[in-house]
């Protein structure tokens, strides 16, 4: 998952890069990236803009499947007890069968909303209101304990029983 933990430390357990890395291969998906990808047991995990969650095989770069969302995917990954969790602008959070990229579970959750401004980041017309290109409210997923951790746009973290995607209703 995102640096490495649920915590977010960013220490991760495998070998140190030495030396000036060399390209070992690409793969070109439909749509641009914007998501870190995710590496478990030698598969990458990446989303893709054009909707797509992808299972590349780490050493030769060629797909194992891919699972298709009804819309963009931005968020990173989170890999547990043999399933994928991501979410997507179709407002859905994802659980998917890591091996064979069939969907186990999804839970809908509200829109998401976006920030627009006037002359957002200096862009003209001035006075024109437009969606910041860079916003994305949709936070990666972290797993603990068997909960599936996530944040939307409508300003609320989910919490799901990772394995059923079964939400239960507490007070703010």
């Amino acid at each position: 998952m995102f640096r490495d933990n649920p915590a977010h430390t960013g220490v991760y357990s495998g070998r140190a890069i030495l030396g000036e890395p060399k390209l070992k291969w690409k793969f070109q998906t439909s749509g641009e990236v914007i998501a870190s990808p995710t590496v478990d047991h030698g598969i990458v995990y990446v989303g893709s803009i054009d909707g797509n969650l992808y299972a590349v095989d780490s050493r030769t770069g060629l797909l194992f499947w891919k699972y298709k969302a009804n819309a963009r995917i931005v968020s990173s990954a989170a890999i547990w007890n043999k399933t994928v969790y991501v979410s997507s602008y179709d407002r859905n959070f994802y659980a998917i069968d890591s091996a064979t990229g069939i969907l186990r579970w999804k839970f809908k959750t509200p829109a998401e909303r976006r920030f627009a401004a006037e002359h957002i980041h200096g862009t003209y017309p001035y006075a024109e209101t437009m969606p910041d290109p860079f916003d994305s409210y949709m936070s990666s997923p972290a797993i603990s304990n068997g909960v599936a951790y996530f944040g939307r746009g409508d300003g609320n973290v989910y919490a799901l029983n990772a394995t059923t995607g079964i939400f239960r209703q507490h007070g703010r």
